[in-house]
């Protein structure tokens, strides 16, 4: 007589819990990915200051030490900054953009900026770092 025991080992792999950790682990990255994304990739020494910053859809401009203009990571000539900035905001309801600029730009070139800001009612919000 031949008594079989309970517990056999059996040689199949089981799949789901495997699938179940891939799946969670893509859920994961794809959530930081979205996270870690910055709103622009220029990479400026910004003026010191306490604040708190806004997460909002904004474009933003950053204007570098040699006045050199961007419009979110896309270099841009100065006399034509208004229109593509015009173009950009054109579909948001309550237009609004972030000012990047670094420490050492002459103040011409932010009033600058403002002022086109303040001509064609959007709002701007002056990006700084903590100290």
């Amino acid at each position: 007589m031949r008594l079989k025991g309970r517990n056999q080992i059996r040689p199949e792999f089981n799949m789901s819990s495997m699938t179940d950790i891939v799946f969670l682990l893509l859920v994961f990255f794809m959530i930081a990915s979205t996270l870690a994304k910055q709103l622009n990739t220029i990479d400026v020494k910004l003026p010191q200051a306490e604040g708190k910053t806004e997460n909002r859809n904004t474009v933003a401009v950053t204007i570098t030490n040699s006045n050199q203009f961007y419009l979110n990571a896309d270099k841009v000539i100065k006399r034509n900054l208004e229109k593509f900035l015009i173009d950009a905001l054109s579909d948001m309801k309550t237009p609004s953009l972030v000012l990047r600029t670094e420490q050492k730009v002459a103040i011409d070139q932010v009033v600058y900026v403002m002022n086109i800001a303040s001509k064609n009612g959007i709002k701007v919000v002056l990006a700084v770092d903590k100290p």
